[in-house]
């Protein structure tokens, strides 16, 4: 049978991927893997954990010898690799974190799939490795030919890792995929992520902490639409290649914040906050996703003005998860962040 071990299995991202590929009914096994982080959060698979094609390891991706046995024990012949830290304010309050996640549980994974010879290792990327673009020239894009140029300790961390990536094929022709995908959002986004962190502070009676200008662009990508890719990536990509994910959706950040007061009916001048722009803040970006629509027919499926509805019916209807994160530990990091600013 066709197994996939899944790291990040509990995140964002990876959950919504585990998901997504149980209700289709596809037939294989899933190995769920996770530290269980801050981030990693095992309700977001508690409803799935019955499902006899899946299976739950609580690991540690730096942890050669344990990957090296589960991928043993459970037959693994594929490896898609969500687990990183991923928030790029903690990584200017503390970078360490993000290296030995992003870089060092990388390169373990890299060398465990060569060791028992993996079938394929598709690695999940950012496109905040390129760095920034140009605010007056709209018609450039990311693609998957633009030079790396990360400018924050996260985006280094994520660019490194692809480069070991890269590496590994080109060295010792290991099977790999990379993907690298605009902003996500949608159902089990950790609230500390703007779309999240602002529709649940609001459904608290907070304001929202707009950084700088609120003018920074991103491309939106619905979570549903980036799995579908994902998916479609490791079944169909040619071995070796980056394959840009976007959702063809740039708007400002400003607009996502009119967008979510409107939706939720909350007045600008009680519920907006201005605080201190971040350090190296990229100012945009824009992915060119042609080359997965080229060669391997994917798109987008949703349209923003939907699946923003959608994400904050999902918070309204979902209350007790995201009071359950939002508080302890988060609620430290959340007065560090933003307190005088």
């Amino acid at each position: 049978m066709r197994t996939i071990l899944v790291t990040g299995a509990a995140g964002f991202i990876g959950s919504n991927f585990v998901r997504m590929l149980l209700q289709r009914g596809e037939s294989f096994k899933l190995v769920a893997f996770d530290k269980l982080t801050y981030a990693g959060n095992l309700a977001n698979l508690s409803d799935l954990l019955s499902d006899q094609r899946l299976v739950f390891v609580k690991g540690d991706i730096c942890d050669v010898k344990q990957v090296e046995a589960v991928c043993r024990q459970h037959g693994v012949g594929e490896i898609v690799h969500f687990a990183a830290e991923s928030h790029v304010d903690r990584s200017i309050i503390s970078s360490g974190p993000f290296i030995q996640t992003n870089v060092v549980g990388t390169q373990v994974l890299l060398d465990a799939a060569r060791a028992i010879g993996m079938q394929k290792f598709l690695q999940v990327s950012t496109d905040e490795v390129y760095g920034t673009l140009q605010e007056d020239r709209p018609d450039l894009k990311f693609t998957e030919e633009t030079p790396l140029a990360p400018n924050s300790p996260y985006s280094a961390s994520k660019a490194a890792g692809d480069c070991l990536v890269r590496s590994y094929y080109h060295t010792f022709g290991m099977p790999v995929l990379t993907t690298r995908c605009s902003n996500n959002y949608g159902p089990y986004h950790f609230p500390e992520k703007l779309i999240p962190l602002f529709v649940t502070n609001l459904m608290e009676g907070k304001k929202v902490p707009l950084y700088g200008d609120g003018m920074n662009v991103r491309d939106w990508l619905y979570v549903e639409d980036h799995c579908d890719a994902i998916w479609t990536v490791l079944n169909k990509g040619r071995l070796g290649e980056v394959y840009n994910i976007g959702g063809n959706n740039e708007i400002t950040n400003r607009i996502i914040t009119e967008t979510i007061l409107s939706q939720m009916n909350k007045p600008w001048d009680q519920f907006v906050q201005y605080v201190k722009d971040r350090p190296g803040h990229d100012r945009r970006y824009a992915i060119d996703a042609s080359k997965i629509k080229r060669e391997l027919g994917w798109e987008p499926q949703h349209r923003f003005s939907d699946a923003i509805r959608t994400t904050i019916q999902w918070y309204a209807q979902n209350e007790l998860w995201w009071r359950a994160v939002k508080s302890g530990e988060y609620l430290k990091y959340y007065e560090t962040q933003y307190a005088g600013r």
